[in-house]
């Protein structure tokens, strides 16, 4: 049987004492703008990303998480002109690194989408791999806040999603992934990665279940 969000949200699903405030941060993947805004590398991402309204549901569920106190951390990917510290080892980054303005550090590209940022937040920035935690300061980060939980939102569903719940578990982390808070394509795989692979490791709840959530957890904390 599925675990509550509201068990989850609150730590009791991980055996965690009630505390001054929840164990609780928001991570988002890859919302910049050279990814799914306004200028993507990624255009069939970005559309995907449109015909959900990831943004809309991302911003939203972002601000409930500030609003109740909650860290918001955006990792982030930059790549530096010399390309120092990244290793193109796959594929996808063997073709998108010969395009020396991808995600260059500095540039527009590597903004977060408009509307997402806040300046309470904080930003990881990742220079090689496909997911956040290896090789960055995230883990680190979010034990010195305090952080047994995540939700998640961003994309891709086709790798940095599935990374960030994989690393996240491995690291000890219990995971909410925002369902209609990321993307992937095509549209019909991402939806199946979801219910097959994702689901596996991380709960899943829409923006506004997970928002509802965490007021039920705040009336009882």
């Amino acid at each position: 049987m599925p675990l509550e969000l509201t068990d989850i949200l609150s730590g009791r699903a991980l055996g965690l004492a009630p505390g001054p405030r929840l164990p609780v941060a928001a991570l988002t993947m890859e919302l910049q703008r050279g990814v799914m805004g306004d200028l993507a590398s990624f255009t069939e991402l970005a559309a995907a990303a449109q015909r959900v309204h990831l943004v809309d549901h991302a911003a939203r569920l972002l601000a409930a998480c500030r609003a109740r106190g909650l860290p918001v951390v955006h990792c982030t990917a930059e790549f530096g002109a010399d390309r120092a510290g990244t290793t193109a080892n796959t594929p996808l980054h063997t073709t998108l690194l010969r395009r020396p303005e991808h995600l260059l550090e500095g540039t527009a590209a590597v903004e977060l989408v408009t509307g997402l940022g806040d300046s309470r937040d904080q930003i990881s920035s990742r220079r090689h791999g496909v997911s956040p935690f290896t090789g960055t300061g995230l883990h680190d980060t979010l034990q010195e806040l305090g952080v047994h939980v995540l939700v998640v939102t961003g994309v891709s569903v086709n790798l940095g999603i599935v990374g960030t719940c994989i690393e996240a578990v491995n690291l000890g982390y219990q995971v909410v992934v925002a369902s209609d808070a990321v993307a992937g394509v095509p549209d019909e795989y991402a939806e199946i990665v979801m219910r097959t692979s994702i689901a596996l490791v991380a709960a899943l709840g829409t923006s506004e279940e997970i928002i509802s959530a965490l007021d039920r957890v705040a009336e009882k904390h």
